[in-house]
Parts: structure tokens; sequence; C-alpha cells
């Protein structure tokens, strides 16, 4: 007969020893939800952190369970699992993927916890009585938080569903997704209350903070309104939100509208700081009002991936090749290495050196252009602009196209493609 308390004693070592690694398991956990729930990890920044705090929030209470021998019926979802539960639920994603998530988390920890045992304990029967301990109390905890958890999402996706919005957004990934034929554009017109047949301008809308702001849907709803009203656009505004903190909006425009940097620049001067903005180029019908949405959600991903050095509004069209290139940040991070050398430092003095050549470029090769732009003496500019091509793996000649576009990768996403100084 084993001893409990020594079953007991034994766990609670293995349970601290896990919880030092709590920041490294969690970070196995995402990799491995990375390769077999990766529409849990392929979505935006907030998403993935908020993924990653819930992951961290469950290893922590679990092993608390362990250490001091809470009772997991008494046990209550943390404050960032339920808050992943929700928003889960306001973007559709299926409870099942919630559940399975779940299920590869318990036997990964499980398999850890396991892998501690044989380590520390040669007694068979010692190791039998743990290792069946660890499977109930893990079962135990697990069932009643899932079981929670699916009670909020539930709750939250019938909630958001009978918000109008949500019928809306329903219809309108069917006219993103485009499978099944050409749409009824009659009835799809009346589901989202907006005219398909005009030109359209897609944005992405979206709150930068990562606290919760209160109303952050009415903010970004009026931010879209400031800019509907300064490029004059015609009709209702299509506004979807995709969670609370962020929405896909198009503006209805007039034939042959254009949208200058200055209409979107002045109507976001007064929205509130955290507010962020991506615009496609204008598209007509119902694949133009698939194209500007396409360009806004890439110009989307240059943001996120750019996180502080974002600008606060980027249009498809001045970045839309960058945009393009990003698509993979590592691949985009190793070229901009490999264009640019000893210049892609993430240093101040590298940054001084790539902005110069940068106007340098863009100005024709006018020194003193250059100057005039950036209110620099002219003997400066050339000082630096030599400085920058001593830096580079090759001369400019060579391969000057590469060079710019390696140059405005850096200005618009900064430390994310940089080399470490």
């Amino acid at each position: 007969m084993v001893d409990e308390e020594i079953v007991s004693e034994r766990i609670r070592q293995i349970a601290a020893t896990l919880a030092d690694r709590a920041g490294d398991l969690t970070g196995e956990l995402v990799q491995l939800y990375a390769t077999d729930l990766p529409q849990l990890v392929n979505d935006d920044e907030r998403m993935v952190s908020l993924l990653s705090a819930s992951v961290y929030q469950n290893i922590e209470t679990a092993l608390q369970i362990f250490r001091h021998g809470i009772d997991p019926a008494g046990v209550e979802p943390p404050a960032a699992a339920i808050e992943y539960a929700r928003r889960l639920a306001q973007r559709g994603t299926p409870v099942f993927d919630l559940i399975r998530a779940y299920d590869l988390g318990q036997a990964a920890m499980l398999d850890f916890g396991f892998q501690e045992c044989t380590r520390l304990v040669d007694d068979a029967a010692l190791l039998g009585a743990m290792m069946r301990r660890l499977l109930r109390v893990a079962y135990e905890f697990i069932t009643r938080v899932v079981r929670q958890l699916v009670g909020v999402y539930q709750d939250e996706r019938d909630r958001w569903l009978l918000n109008r919005s949500a019928a809306r957004a329903a219809k309108v990934a069917d006219l993103l997704d485009g499978n099944g034929g050409p749409p009824d554009v009659d009835a799809a017109e009346a589901v989202i209350g907006y005219r398909l047949r005009g030109t359209h301008l897609g944005m992405i809308v979206w709150h930068a903070s990562e606290a919760f702001v209160d109303d952050a849907l009415s903010l970004l709803e009026s931010a879209a309104g400031a800019v509907f009203e300064r490029v004059r656009g015609q009709g209702r505004p299509l506004f979807v939100p995709r969670d609370e903190a962020s929405a896909w909006v198009w503006l209805p425009l007039a034939p042959g509208a254009t949208v200058g940097r200055e209409h979107l620049d002045a109507a976001l001067a007064g929205a509130e700081a955290g507010v962020r903005v991506t615009v496609g180029d204008p598209g007509t019908g119902v694949a133009g009002f698939r194209d500007t949405h396409q360009q806004a959600r890439r110009v989307h991903a240059l943001a996120l991936a750019a996180g502080e050095h974002c600008d606060r509004v980027l249009t498809f069209r001045e970045v839309g090749t960058v945009a393009l290139m990003t698509s993979d940040l590592n691949a985009a991070r190793l070229w901009v290495a490999s264009t640019l050398g000893a210049l892609a430092a993430d240093d101040e003095n590298c940054a001084r050196l790539r902005e110069t050549l940068q106007v340098f470029l863009t100005t024709g090769g006018s020194y003193t252009a250059a100057a005039a732009e950036l209110t620099m003496h002219k003997n400066s500019v050339q000082y630096r602009v030599r400085k920058a091509q001593e830096l580079l793996p090759r001369a400019l000649g060579d391969g000057r196209l590469d060079v710019e576009l390696a140059l405005v990768l850096c200005r618009r996403l900064g430390s994310a493609v940089l080399s470490p100084a």
C-alpha cells in the first residue's frame, strides 16, 4: 500500500518544478497549437496574446491545485480563459476548436508531469499512484473548466448573434468567401443594408490599446464616419464589428472618386489616440467589395507586424508592395539583412543613415533636394549617404530598387525587420 501523503508530497515537488517553467511551458503549448490548431495562432496579435495569457493562467491554476491540494470541483476558469472564449464566440470560431485546445493542452501537461515523475521516482508502486492521481485530478479540472467555458462561449455567441450586426457579418463573410457561385446581390443588399453595385473603399479600423477600452466600437464607428464625411461618400457606410476592439468597414464612394492622404489624416485628427486605420484602393461591384477589403487586410497585417512603429493610417496605395512582401515576416527580415547588410542594424546611428539614404533616393539622388527635405546642410547629407553606402554589402548601383524597398520596410516595420545591434 502506497502512503497517500508521500504521493501528495512528491506531486507537490513536481508541480513546484513545473511552476518555475510556466513561461516556457506556455510557449511550448502555443507552438503545439501552431501545428495542430493553426487557426488559433494565425490570428491578429491581440488574439494570440490573449491565447498565451489564457494558457499561462490555466497552467498556473492547474499547478496550484496540485501544490496545495485544492479540490478541482470548486475551481473557476481564469480571467484570460473566459475572455478568450468570449472573443472566439464573437468571431464565430467553432467551439470544437476551444475544446480541442484544452484536450491538447491537458495531454501535453500530463506528459510534462509524467516525465518529471519518472525522473524523480524509481519505486514502481509510488510512480503508478502518482500518475493515477495526476490523471484523475487533471481530468476533473479540465472537465470542469471546459464545461464552464463552453457555457461562456455559447452565452456570448447567442448574445452576439442577437445583435443585428452579427447577421450582417455572416452575410459579409459569405460575400468575401465567394464560394457557391455569383451571389444574389439584391438579397445580400437587403441583409447588409449596403449597396454592392457601387464603388467601395475598404477599411480595417481597430483600437491599438492592449487594455480594455470602454465602448471602443463607438470610437471606431465615429472614426469611420469622419473618414466618410471627408471623402464625401454617397449612401450609407457598412460597419461590421469583428470583436470589441476592431471592425471591417466599407464606404460607398461616388464613381471615379479619389481618396487622398490628406482626407484620411484630417478625418483622424480628432479621433481617440488609440484608433488605427488601414485602407484599400477603391473597387467597384462585388469583386471590388472583396478586393478593397483584402487590400486593407494585407496592410492591417503589416501594421500589426510593425507594432508601435505603425503609422496611424496606412493605405494600400502607399505600402501595398511592402504589405505583399511581409506575408512572411521572417523571410522579409532575412531579405532586409541580405540587402542592407550592416545598415540594417537596429540602432540610432543606422536609423539616421537609413533615413538620409531613403530621402536621397526618393528625391532622385539629389543632395540639394534631400538637404532641403531633411533641413540639413548639403555636406551633412553627402557624409551620411557615403557612410550608409559603406555599410551596404554591394554597390548601390547594383541593386538600387532592392535597397529602396528594404529601406521602406525598415521605416514601416522598424525592429520587426531590423537586425539586433
